[in-house]
């Protein structure tokens, strides 16, 4: 695989509910990771007294991550709102080349900064709230 260009991972939210995704509006980084909890079945029997994880069995987790401009466009609107809602809708992450994973999150935080000679500035990060599916890229 080639490389990619960091600007082609999009993150996406659904803009009223009905499956309409559009782009967060000024992202300049963005970031999703995976994590998956341990479940440890070691004991006195395990081989040689290396630890034994039991697979599929611990909690799923996702979390979404970006910075950018602020630029108060309708994107920006929308996570206000969730996130004084509380709301969990569906985000789409597109990462190149890669595949496309989709499914509720949670806004846990969002943050905004400026200085006084330069641009404002936004953080948004978000937490997996249900399962998530991941179709393939073609």
């Amino acid at each position: 695989m080639a490389a990619q260009n960091g600007k082609d991972l999009l993150i996406k939210i659904d803009m009223d509910g009905s499956g309409t995704f559009q782009s967060f509006a000024g992202l300049r980084a963005q970031r999703i990771s995976f994590n998956a909890e341990q479940v440890d079945i070691t004991s006195l029997e395990s081989a040689g007294g290396w630890r034994e994880l039991l697979g599929g069995a611990g909690v799923k987790s996702a979390s979404i991550s970006g910075s950018g401009v602020f630029r108060d466009d309708a994107t920006d609107e929308r996570a206000r709102q969730i996130f004084f809602d509380g709301q969990t809708p569906r985000f789409q992450v597109i990462i190149p080349d890669f595949g496309t994973v989709d499914g509720p999150f949670l806004i846990t935080a969002i943050e905004y900064a400026g200085t006084h000679n330069g641009e404002a500035t936004y953080e948004i990060s978000m937490a997996s709230a249900g399962a998530l599916s991941f179709v393939a890229a073609v």
